[in-house]
């Protein structure tokens, strides 16, 4: 089999798409949640995930970091955030207005994501002809 990095960017940016995807699920969920006591927001942050990946590379070029890159360390979940905060009476920490902000920034996030890999496949296919 060839090695290549060919797909390394594709990769990346899968995972991003998945995060994005996931992250819409949780504000979702939130919003749905925004009345029931004692509720904590929850969230994911696949963004510091990655630069912490990165990081671990000083000195050289980005693509050089993403072919070092291991996607299976990319892989992010939920988390409570501010699980002891409340503002609230009846315990909640969900804000809908913050919510509603979150959750249009992540779909512009997650179209944007959608649009690279998109382009990035085109970019292979005008490669190949």
């Amino acid at each position: 089999m060839i090695q290549s990095s060919v797909y390394d960017y594709v990769k990346v940016l899968d995972k991003a798409a998945d995060a994005a995807w996931l992250r819409n699920e949780a504000i979702a969920n939130n919003i749905a949640n925004v009345d029931t006591p004692d509720y904590k927001r929850v969230d994911v942050n696949f963004e510091d995930v990655l630069n912490r990946e990165l990081r671990d590379a000083r000195y050289i070029s980005v693509d050089e970091k993403v072919n070092r890159l291991m996607t299976s360390r990319l892989e992010v979940g939920t988390y409570v955030d501010h699980g002891d905060f409340s503002y609230r009476m009846d315990g909640n920490n969900v804000d809908i207005d913050t919510e509603s902000k979150y959750m249009a920034e992540n779909q512009l996030k997650y179209n944007a994501l959608i649009q690279s890999v998109n382009q990035e496949f085109s970019r292979l296919q005008m490669v190949l002809k």
